[in-house]
C-alpha cells in the first residue's frame, strides 16, 4: 500500500550523513514537530538526480523556508557515505541527506521501484513530499522515467 496525503510516516531507521560519520535517525523523531520538504531519488550520482533534482532543492532552499519549511531532506537507497560524498560533490548546501541503505523506508512508504535492468536492484521511486509533524501534507510521485512533479519548483508552487 502506497502512503497517501493525511497518512503518518512509518517508523523506520534512516542514517544521516554528518561530518562525524553516519548517525542513526529514528524517522518518527526526525519528522516530529516540524515541517520538512522531503524528496527521494533513485540513486546518488545518477544523471537526473545530480543534474536537476538535488540542485533544484539547493537553489530553492531559501524560497521553501520562506514558505514555512523548517528543513529540506533527501533520501535514497544508498549508504550514508555515498550520500555524504554526493552532497559534497554537488554542493548540497543545507539539504540533509538521509540514507535508506536497505530500502526499508521506501518499502514502508510503498514507494519502491525495481532498477534491476540497470543493475541497481530495489530503489526508491522519485518523489517529493511535505511532511508536517510526521504527517504527509503533500505527495508528488513521478511516473517512471519522468522528472516533473517531484521538483523543487513544483513543490514550491503548491505551497
Amino acid at each position: 500500500m502506497t502512503i497517501s496525503v493525511g497518512d503518518k510516516l512509518p517508523k523506520t531507521t534512516l542514517v544521516k550523513a554528518t561530518e562525524n560519520g553516519p548517525e542513526a535517525v529514528d524517522s518518527a523523531e526526525y519528522f516530529a514537530g516540524r515541517r520538512v520538504a522531503l524528496f527521494a531519488v533513485p540513486g546518488a550520482f545518477t544523471p537526473t538526480c545530480s543534474a536537476k533534482h538535488l540542485p533544484g532543492f539547493v537553489e530553492k532552499g531559501a524560497d521553501l523556508k520562506a514558505k514555512g519549511i523548517d528543513e529540506i531532506a533527501c533520501t535514497s537507497v544508498n549508504d550514508a557515505f555515498v550520500l555524504g560524498a554526493w552532497s559534497k560533490s554537488a554542493n548540497g548546501g543545507d539539504v540533509t541527506m538521509l540514507a535508506d541503505g536497505n530500502g526499508d523506508f521506501a518499502e514502508a512508504l510503498g514507494l519502491t521501484m525495481d532498477g534491476s535492468k540497470f543493475g541497481m536492484g530495489k530503489r526508491s521511486q522519485r518523489y517529493s513530499m511535505i511532511v508536517n509533524d510526521g504527517v504527509v501534507e503533500q505527495l508528488n510521485v513521478e511516473a517512471p522515467g519522468e522528472f516533473k512533479v517531484s521538483s523543487a519548483d513544483h513543490l514550491l508552487g503548491n505551497l
